[in-house]
């Protein structure tokens, strides 16, 4: 599978749906992943799960994450991807940080266990291999930084046949805290033959320019540094293709933007519903703009087009882009945590065996 522009939107739970997929391709994204899906609610075809794997009239590219833990699991639920959903690209999730499910031993800790990791990614790939599908893997530098995996990982990746590795400059410890450490995208890109792909503080396309040539990393993840602002796609596939422009968009436009979004989620989930689930990126869209409090209130708890369209109208259409707001972290920060919840006895191997990790699975978002 080739990918014109070295760009991927970041699966991100509750935001890459297919609306806004759907946006961000229209601006220029390279490839856009689904929001995560579990492989057990795939093969016990849970209903939440199966709605999920929805996908919009231009994504010509089916991509999808996958997590699990359970390697004949995730082998099932690969295949269940490429010949029911005809998802034509599978992301493996290794780096989530969440607690509920670093406890249970999923997520961005499982590979500090070696042997299920190469067992899970090993058996998922030769699935969807046997139906032409590539499969990646996202993970994390490592639980924290005494206890790192993102080296051992990657060669494990690569030697199970895995497409390319996307690399967040971040431990698990350290969440969404902290800078990211370029360095080490560098070093995994130079001890692997297969793609590198780096994420982390990219907010500009410049960021991007740079991290690839500071790194050598084959492309970039795009997550945080693209709320409310899809264009950054357009700013990027024209500095991969360099062309030396940015779009800087009026307030008029961002409306516009807005209005687009309301749209495409309307199409998957009617007016109000769609309206409804806009609400959380209002604060995104219109961050360092000119917009009185009383204004973003109402922006922030629409329910029909008709109310959009009357705060949208009371907008100053030709305010300039707030230039303070470039480069700036965008989303959750936060900070790091005292240390990661993790099962007990979990750091005294580096293997497994045949232990049950089933439980990692439960109440994790994705169906």
């Amino acid at each position: 599978m080739e990918v014109a522009t070295p760009v991927v939107l970041a699966p991100m739970a509750g935001i890459t749906n297919p609306a806004y997929r759907q946006l961000c391709l229209e601006q220029g994204a390279g490839l856009y992943v689904c929001e995560m899906i579990t492989s057990r609610g795939i093969v016990e075809r849970n209903p939440r799960t199966h709605a999920m794997l929805r996908f919009a009239p231009g994504e010509t590219t089916r991509s999808v994450q996958l997590y699990g833990v359970d390697p004949a699991t995730m082998a099932r639920a690969a295949a269940i991807l490429a010949t029911d959903f005809g998802v034509h690209h599978i992301d493996i999730n290794l780096g989530c940080p969440v607690p509920k499910v670093t406890r249970r031993g999923g997520g961005g800790v499982l590979p500090w266990k070696r042997d299920r990791l190469a067992a899970l990614l090993q058996q998922t790939v030769a699935a969807a291999d046997a139906h032409g599908v590539p499969v990646t893997m996202k993970t994390r530098l490592g639980i924290d930084a005494d206890h790192l995996t993102y080296l051992d990982a990657g060669r494990i990746a690569q030697d199970a046949g895995i497409a390319a590795v996307a690399l967040h400059g971040r431990t698990v410890q350290q969440a969404y805290a902290g800078q990211a450490d370029w360095d080490a995208i560098g070093t995994l890109a130079d001890a692997l033959d297969i793609p590198v792909l780096g994420n982390g503080d990219v907010w500009e396309a410049s960021d991007a320019l740079r991290m690839v040539e500071q790194t050598g990393c084959a492309g970039v993840v795009i997550g945080r540094g693209c709320l409310g602002r899809p264009w950054l796609f357009r700013d990027l596939a024209d500095a991969f293709a360099g062309r030396d422009t940015r779009h800087l968009p009026t307030l008029g436009e961002v409306a516009a933007m807005v209005r687009r979004h309301a749209e495409l989620l309307a199409e998957i989930h009617g007016e109000r519903h769609g309206c409804t689930d806009l609400r959380k990126h209002m604060a995104w869209y219109f961050k360092g703009f000119p917009v009185g409090g009383d204004l973003r209130r109402g922006l922030a708890s629409i329910s029909s087009f008709a109310e959009l369209d009357a705060l949208l109208a009371q907008l100053d259409a030709d305010a300039p882009f707030p230039t303070s707001e470039l480069g700036a972290p965008r989303g959750r920060q936060g900070t790091p945590r005292d240390k990661v919840t993790l099962p007990q006895g979990w750091l005294d191997s580096r293997t497994l065996g045949d232990e049950d990790l089933s439980a990692a699975e439960s109440d994790v978002s994705g169906g």
